[in-house]
């Protein structure tokens, strides 16, 4: 089931699915990021663009006579010294009309000898960055910078050019520099409208995109090159290198989501020093996304990369990753927003009782916690995971949770909302399911047999209807004896029902009679019991 999700372009909506070990080509951003230690360095200053130096000295494309004063990048104090010399240069004044920004000689123009100065210096001019938001600012700038990217991809990826360990800084500062900037806010947030769906909102594309895209690309083909060594890589992709990475996960453009999904996914494969760290971090997000935001654009994209990582456990399952079942997988079912990322949700937790069926008992009992009250879309999305949990589910399992699960899928049976009534009876479509049921008859048939007869006697959806009517004649041959025996105890209980209502109604009455004959009367009124 994962190999649907890891590799397709992400979307607002839960994505169908890749192979979750392809590599995905497409991402973008744009919402505060989840925080924490780290949160993205560098701000995308209103007309302003960074400079290709470090904090310490200008970039090898901008001519002295035309450099501009900088300052300290804003978010400087706070970003560890190890990561200092990746920050971007912001001009002063936010100029770049005096910026010498030249076209290069392309790599084929130039000795083999001197390809790698070529290659440093535009890197060096890679790490300048523009101002999106007035299209019609520096486009020849703009332009310049795209072609000189796409000629760092294109001499990287044709085995022309190597990683090597001479200008792992450059490479990284030049990433750093366009990846790591603070996202901008939601179209609604500090607005007040929290009436927005976001299943129906139009996602925001970030308009520096282009530029962007194949910075990921640069990044992505680092991180899967053969000749990338993971003990010299891990200095550059460190802790603190991910968290940054984690952060613009909250990017509101699914393309930027998309290649931020498999680069992680290759960094965790790749540097197993990290696969701690990462499931860790990933593990924050998600409690600060279901205990205090419940806003965030990349939980669907960080449960595929987890669900490769739960499909890749050995067993005996760790306490760790049981711990991380109920504390974060779990509770993800609480907030209202769950359909966003529910088909990965819901591929996570059915992997844990596959890899360890004595967990499903914990699962099932989890669901029926989060079990939504008034939300019918949940309760169809929460019944349809119920049965992918239940067909891998032992008997012995079952036995445990039956009572309180059956009582749950009773008063699915009874809701007025046809969806929810009819998903709980496609359950006896599952042959798994009904074995289980045939084997716990006699305690699951007295539980649910006054929803089923009172659904096929009443119930107002025809499609509804007849398929109680198909349950009721299979429980019928499953146990005709217990059949007749419940029908015995339902006809009972509601002729119980009619003669307690036929009391009150008779009561009513009486109250009603005393009342009217003595209309001017301040004394309390006393109905005498017949």
């Amino acid at each position: 089931m994962f190999n649907k999700f890891i590799g397709k372009r992400s979307s607002r909506k839960p994505p169908k699915a890749g192979n979750d070990a392809a590599v995905s080509t497409n991402s973008s951003s744009n919402v505060p990021g989840p925080g924490g230690m780290f949160n993205s360095a560098g701000s995308r200053n209103s007309g302003a663009v960074s400079g290709s130096g470090s904090a310490r000295g200008t970039g090898n494309n901008v001519p002295r006579s035309n450099v501009l004063p900088f300052v300290q990048h804003p978010q400087a104090s706070w970003i560890p010294a190890a990561m200092d010399k990746f920050l971007p240069m912001v001009p002063a004044n936010g100029a770049t009309s005096n910026l010498g920004f030249e076209t290069l000689p392309s790599f084929r123009d130039v000795p083999s000898s001197e390809r790698l100065g070529l290659f440093i210096k535009k890197l060096s001019l890679c790490c300048v960055v523009f101002d999106f938001s007035d299209p019609t600012k520096n486009v020849k700038e703009k332009d310049i910078k795209r072609q000189t990217l796409l000629e760092l991809d294109e001499y990287v990826s044709s085995g022309t050019g190597k990683f090597v360990e001479s200008v792992m800084e450059d490479c990284f500062k030049m990433i750093s520099t366009n990846l790591f900037r603070s996202l901008p806010p939601s179209p609604h947030e500090n607005t007040g409208t929290d009436s927005v769906d976001p299943e129906e909102e139009e996602p925001t594309m970030d308009p520096a995109w282009m530029h962007l895209q194949l910075v990921y690309e640069f990044l992505l083909r680092y991180v899967v090159s053969p000749d990338t060594d993971a003990k010299v890589a891990k200095r550059y992709i460190d802790h603190s290198f991910v968290l940054r990475l984690l952060n613009l996960f909250d990017s509101e453009d699914p393309r930027e989501r998309d290649y931020l999904k498999t680069i992680l996914h290759r960094i965790y494969g790749k540097f197993m020093v990290h696969r701690p760290f990462i499931r860790k971090a990933i593990n924050n997000i998600f409690y600060r996304f279901i205990f205090e935001t419940e806003k965030h654009n990349g939980i669907g994209e960080l449960l595929e990369i987890l669900g490769s990582i739960i499909n890749g456990f050995a067993l005996p399952l760790k306490e760790e990753h049981k711990l991380f079942l109920v504390r974060a997988l779990i509770p993800l079912h609480k907030p209202k927003c769950v359909a966003m990322y529910h088909q990965q949700l819901s591929y996570c937790i059915t992997q844990f009782v596959e890899k360890d069926f004595k967990l499903a008992d914990t699962v099932i009992r989890g669901l029926l916690k989060y079990w939504p009250l008034t939300n019918s879309q949940k309760e169809v999305l929460f019944l349809g995971e119920l049965e992918e949990i239940l067909e891998a589910t032992q008997p012995a399992e079952f036995e445990r949770c039956m009572i309180p699960l059956f009582q749950q899928i009773r008063r699915c049976l009874n809701s007025s909302h046809f969806q929810v009534a009819e998903r709980a009876l496609f359950l006896w479509n599952n042959d798994h399911i009904v074995k289980l049921v045939v084997q716990n008859r006699h305690t699951i048939l007295p539980l649910i047999f006054s929803a089923v007869e009172s659904n096929a006697n009443s119930h107002w959806n025809q499609a509804v209807h007849g398929l109680t009517l198909n349950v009721r004649k299979m429980l019928l041959e499953m146990d005709q004896e217990l059949f007749q025996e419940c029908q015995k105890k339902f006809q009972e209980d509601v002729a119980k029902a009619k003669e307690i209502e036929e009391r009150r109604e008779s009561t009513w009455q009486r109250l009603e009679a005393a009342a009217a004959s003595k209309p001017s009367s301040m004394e309390p009124i006393l109905a005498i019991k017949s």
